[in-house]
């Protein structure tokens, strides 16, 4: 049996177990036995129907916390994404996080204990109407994608982000020039020459 198949039958054994009772991220993750614990509830919500509630679904709870309602199942998708689409929204995508900016592989800045994972994201969550059209989907990391259920969030326009790094310690403004020379070195040079 594949891992992933097995932290998902110990997670809905759980949850079974638990109907109305508010679990958190950490008991999860220690009943699951992996580091994608939060991909797996996912799946049971997605694919299985389990009516499993977030915050992002209730005020009452806070981040990281997990309630199962009831046993009855609601409406669930089929995961259809190809691995060539998978392949073609990373690559457009950079491998990068299009919510936090993290890159795949590198420490993530907001979980220094853990490595950037990437999933493939709907723009447009399935469950309002949104596709699995290479245009309805970005790359999204593990810790962003597990928040991010039926949100939509616009792209900082570049006032906003200047506004950021100006507040941001000399030493970090660095850091972004660094990158942004790496990312753009053709045309820093063009700009250089100016």
């Amino acid at each position: 049996m594949v891992a992933g198949n097995g932290a998902r039958r110990k997670l809905r054994e759980f949850f079974y177990n638990n109907v109305g009772v508010v679990l958190d991220s950490e008991t999860l993750r220690s009943v699951a036995g992996v580091s994608e614990w939060a991909r797996r509830v996912r799946e049971l919500r997605n694919e299985e129907g389990l009516n499993v509630l977030t915050h992002n679904d209730r005020s009452d709870l806070k981040p990281g916390q997990y309630i199962l309602i009831d046993t009855k199942p609601i409406p669930h998708f089929e995961r259809s994404i190809s691995k060539e689409t998978r392949a073609y929204v990373l690559d457009r995508n950079g491998f990068t996080c299009q919510m936090c900016g993290s890159v795949a592989g590198e420490p993530h800045p907001y979980d220094a204990g853990r490595k950037t994972r990437l999933h493939i994201g709907h723009i447009i969550d399935k469950s309002l109407g949104g596709t699995d059209d290479p245009a309805n989907l970005r790359a999204i990391c593990s810790i962003c994608n597990e928040g991010a259920s039926n949100i939509t969030l616009d792209r900082p326009i570049a006032d906003k982000l200047l506004v950021q790094i100006r507040r941001a310690p000399s030493a970090e403004q660095l850091k972004v020039l660094e990158w942004l020379i790496k990312k753009f070195s053709n045309q820093a040079k063009e700009i250089i020459d100016r």
